[in-house]
């Protein structure tokens, strides 16, 4: 075998096929009981999505004041809202999601997010992993310590994360598997580290022309890898190293557009797993942002579509299931200059199951005049996630109060998140 054929090998191995859990690989005994029957899936979109046009509120005079050219046009337009309530609409590109809005198994919770200032895509999203906004130096995911306070299954499938890194939101005591999606991103097998770690012991060390076409071949690709990144920062512009940051890594959602299927399939073939989180990058719309159309469509339309297949694919499970998609922060509710919008403050929420009350826009709506706004220019943060994320752990999980103070440490939820804007 010589070092191209060698190369041509490595580049056809799947990681993802690797790493995808077999059905009932890690069933346990005790699988069926109750106590493990309610699911949870976390989506967190990296970047900070407008929600202000995710569900537009097309009954406000100022959001069309304030958005000239990419506010989403009035339901019943070309590329118009979908009507949710009679004041707030739906970006068309989410249509795949109305059938569980009419079957009231979709809400929203708007005007919410992280009471924490930041504009810092790194921070804010610390502190939405770690569940506790301000707090530096946190080690542990919310999402972690929710798994040390849910019965154990004896299962090491629990709690999944999928994607090739550990995010902090799974970090922690509690053990967690990492599952490599299979994404549209074609990446050469040794670039996941548990790959390469299997080949340095089979190859590492030897002498002979397999062993040489192998170390020849590593040092190729990090060459190439060096080559790239160098490239990126001599000639890529800074919005889109910013965007790259933003993303750690987390791919598109059109990148990885058949999620909803392989999560299902998760869900399905192993009773086991309980907790799951997935992210996805590309909501950092400082440039050309569309309204109906255009660059933030491109990215919630196969959302939708992948959450559309996931409730289709889980079948009855869904009844058990509960999904919650958020961002770290909104964007502002005027318009730039460049047909994009900059890092804000309050967003929206959207969750999907049986056990929330569908068919309704929650929040401490106060509308988007001058004195409305956060700091005169962004949707504030009427409700704070965690009271949001708390109702539907002691809901659906049965998460006890004092189980919920260790999910998020000196937090007091309010009573009653879930009102009607």
């Amino acid at each position: 075998m010589n070092r191209r054929q060698f190369l041509m090998m490595m580049a056809a191995t799947s990681s993802a096929s690797l790493l995808l859990p077999s059905p009932r690989v890690w069933a346990a005994s005790n699988s069926s009981e109750a106590a493990h029957t309610q699911k949870l899936l976390v989506v967190l979109l990296r970047g900070g999505v407008d929600g202000l046009n995710v569900v537009a509120p097309y009954g406000d005079n100022d959001y069309y004041a304030l958005r000239p050219t990419i506010a989403v046009p009035r339901p019943g337009s070309e590329k118009g809202l979908l009507d949710l309530d009679g004041h707030f609409g739906l970006h068309p590109a989410m249509s795949p999601l109305m059938p569980f809005w009419h079957n009231k198994t979709l809400a929203f919770v708007h005007s919410a997010g992280s009471p924490d200032p930041s504009r810092s895509h790194f921070d804010a999203q610390d502190y939405m992993e770690t569940g506790m906004p301000g707090a530096h130096n946190i080690s542990t995911g919310w999402l972690n310590r929710l798994l040390t306070q849910l019965p154990s299954n004896h299962s090491p499938v629990q709690g999944v994360g999928l994607g090739v890194l550990m995010p902090r939101i799974l970090s922690g005591a509690a053990s967690v598997a990492t599952v490599a999606p299979q994404t549209k991103l074609r990446k050469n097998a040794i670039d996941n580290p548990a790959i390469l770690a299997a080949f340095n012991k089979i190859y590492n060390g030897r002498r002979d022309v397999l062993g040489k076409a192998y170390s020849e071949g590593v040092a190729a690709h990090k060459e190439v890898d060096i080559a790239l990144q160098q490239g990126l920062q001599d000639e890529g512009d800074p919005m889109m190293k910013e965007q790259m940051v933003a993303n750690r890594n987390a791919p598109s959602a059109a990148e990885f557009s058949n999620f909803g299927q392989q999560i299902a399939a998760l869900f399905n073939n192993d009773p086991t797993v309980q907790v799951a989180f997935v992210d996805f990058g590309g909501w950092d719309t400082h440039i050309n942002q569309g309204a109906g159309s255009g660059q933030l469509a491109q990215h919630l339309e196969p959302l939708a579509r992948g959450l559309n297949d996931l409730v289709r694919g889980l079948g009855r499970l869904y009844e058990n299931m509960q999904i919650v998609v958020m961002s770290e922060f909104g964007r502002t509710a005027k318009e730039n200059g460049n047909g994009g919008t900059d890092h804000g403050h309050g967003n929206v929420m959207w969750l999907l199951g049986k056990n929330v009350e569908g068919g309704k826009v929650y929040g401490r709506w106060a509308g988007l005049s001058p004195a409305a706004l956060h700091e005169g220019r962004d949707l504030p943060t009427s409700t704070d996630f965690r009271s949001v994320l708390a109702a539907l752990l002691t809901d659906h999980l049965s998460l006890s109060s004092r189980s919920l103070s260790i999910v998020f440490p000196q937090f007091q939820p309010v009573p009653r998140p879930f009102v009607q804007a």
